[in-house]
């Protein structure tokens, strides 16, 4: 137990600079209690105030040698006050210096951050006029690490979501990969001044840059692009009774490229190609194009870019599968966005355990086993 205590107190750091956001007078509970129930509730699963109560009460003998809990376990509605009350940005950097403890640094691998966006399809809210929130996150692809999201009401504010995002942020030194829809000059520029590197999707949103980039890789210009500076990486994998053959080619812009002094820090241009050839003997394939503000090698530029993905599968899609997300009627957006966060941040904890059990089954023996609980919250090594 002493050992918990410990553990349990390093974490709690992180949060004694939240200001409390309730009145004085509604205080029964200490703030930092019902946060840590919160953090620990979602790990094991919890979808949300009702059900951190009720796991809480199921262990409170054990909570209460570990938190103060002077009124004991707090109800469902003062977990849902705290979490609709909460600044989501406020909450979240008090996540950050937990964050920095949780990376591991390797001089050799530039990071790469994938940012890209999710809706919360049960969100809305039709008595007051609202769709779905739609959560943008940064997700440290190499490391399965959640970094930070920002909320906005419409996909189409991915646009305005994604410069906020990189402000809260650090991504000074890495390498930022972002669809299509974040493939905006502005966006370029604000993460050149953050002293970071960017590889975007192109796609017929920026139609003069993805021509121009269309027409470089086209097979009338494959003479001259044996003459410009350009790297390549080739892969051939067989598995789910297919083969995928892929191509990375990276070119540096020509100097006399018209359209290249408009993309801030605009250095090279990619293109992906992917045939897949399937057991029936069919085929099929994809193109897609890249502006980059680094010359990466072939591979590196090939990892940054099925890296991006990682944010998928390795998060939007646990979200849903683990964590029932998509399901989730929260109606409240402060707390969608604070209980959205907890997730995410839950999803990193949990893959950085080392057991062998999936994400699911992590967390189910954190629910059951209250030294597993401590591991995970601890992130690195056990």
């Amino acid at each position: 137990m002493a050992n918990a205590n410990v553990r349990l107190r390093s974490i709690v750091k992180h949060f004694e600079s939240l200001p409390d956001p309730r009145h004085q007078r509604n205080r029964r509970h200490l703030l930092i209690d019902v946060i840590t129930l919160a953090v620990c509730g979602v790990i094991v699963g919890c979808d949300g105030p009702t059900a951190i109560e009720h796991w809480a009460k199921a262990k409170e003998d054990w909570w209460k040698k570990l938190l103060a809990l002077p009124n004991g376990i707090p109800s469902r509605d003062c977990i849902r006050r705290v979490l609709s009350a909460l600044k989501p940005e406020a909450f979240q950097s008090c996540f950050q210096s937990w964050i920095v403890s949780l990376v591991s640094e390797d001089e050799n691998i530039r990071p790469t951050i994938a940012i890209d966006g999710k809706s919360m399809r049960r969100s809305h809210d039709r008595s007051r006029g609202l769709g779905p929130l739609h959560l943008v996150s940064a997700w440290l692809s190499e490391q399965g690490l959640s970094l930070g999201q920002v909320a906005t009401e419409e996909k189409s504010n991915e646009i305005t979501a994604i410069p906020e995002l990189i402000d809260r942020i650090d991504v000074k030194g890495a390498i930022v990969t972002i669809d299509a829809m974040g493939c905006q000059k502005e966006i370029a520029k604000k993460i050149i001044d953050a002293k970071g590197d960017y590889v975007l999707a192109v796609k017929d949103n920026q139609p003069t840059l993805h021509d121009a980039i269309k027409d470089l890789f086209s097979d009338e210009r494959q003479y001259d692009l044996l003459k410009m500076q350009h790297r390549q990486h080739q892969t051939s994998e067989k598995g789910h009774g297919r083969i995928d053959d892929r191509c990375h080619v990276l070119a540096k812009i020509p100097r006399n490229a018209f359209w290249k002094d408009a993309w801030p820090g605009a250095t090279a241009v990619g293109m992906a190609v992917r045939t897949t050839q399937k057991c029936d003997g069919t085929t099929s394939g994809d193109v897609r194009y890249f502006i980059s503000s680094c010359y990466l090698s072939g591979e590196r530029f090939a990892q940054a870019v099925r890296g991006h993905w990682g944010i998928e599968n390795s998060l939007h899609w646990v979200l849903d599968v683990t964590f029932d997300e998509d399901q989730s009627r929260t109606r409240d957006r402060r707390m969608v966005d604070n209980l959205s966060w907890l997730r995410r941040f839950a999803i990193s904890l949990l893959k950085r355990h080392p057991s062998k059990n999936s994400i699911v089954g992590k967390s189910r023996i954190a629910g059951w086993n209250n030294d597993f609980l401590m591991e995970v919250l601890m992130a690195q090594g056990v």
